[in-house]
């Protein structure tokens, strides 16, 4: 097992749950393949990550769907953004903790901002943020994600 990963029975560590070795192989690689497809710039492989039925409970100006189009396509069209922003990004992950369906991610996004990134033209600047995500997976895709991103601090280093 990872030595970042923690297997628990509930993320607020209240009950221990029996779970296959397996199982949390399958849960937390999505979180490891949500970072390597990102770094690799597989946009396709990507969006190959979600379900059709995806639901994205993170609301927010930057992550809420026009009207007529779907979780999924919003979500994928939401990182091909950040791709041509940041042509050169890395994603890693600094720790998982995983509970039977779910896992939960902290992410670490760098990349040099060589792109329009948030509506600001190219700074040539070097930004590095996180983002904490849990995800639900079922049959190996993401069904459902709760996160938060530091959408201010993208910012303040693109203005700054």
């Amino acid at each position: 097992m990872d030595r970042r990963t923690l297997i628990s029975g509930s993320l607020a560590g209240a009950a221990v749950a029996v779970m296959t070795p397996l199982h949390a192989q399958s849960t937390q690689n999505v979180a490891t393949r949500f970072g390597g497809t990102l770094s690799a710039h597989d946009i396709d492989a990507f969006a190959a990550l979600f379900s059709e039925h995806y639901i994205n409970h993170q609301l927010s100006a930057a992550a809420t769907p026009p009207a007529g189009v779907s979780n999924k396509t919003a979500t994928v069209n939401f990182f091909r953004a950040r791709l041509t922003g940041l042509p050169d990004l890395n994603v890693t992950i600094e720790t998982t903790v995983i509970d039977g369906d779910k896992c939960a991610a902290s992410f670490v996004y760098e990349g040099t901002h060589e792109g329009v990134f948030f509506g600001v033209a190219p700074t040539g600047k070097k930004l590095r943020f996180t983002s904490c995500d849990i995800f639900r997976v079922a049959d190996g895709l993401i069904v459902e994600h709760w996160g938060m991103g530091d959408i201010a601090g993208v910012l303040a280093q693109l203005k700054g």
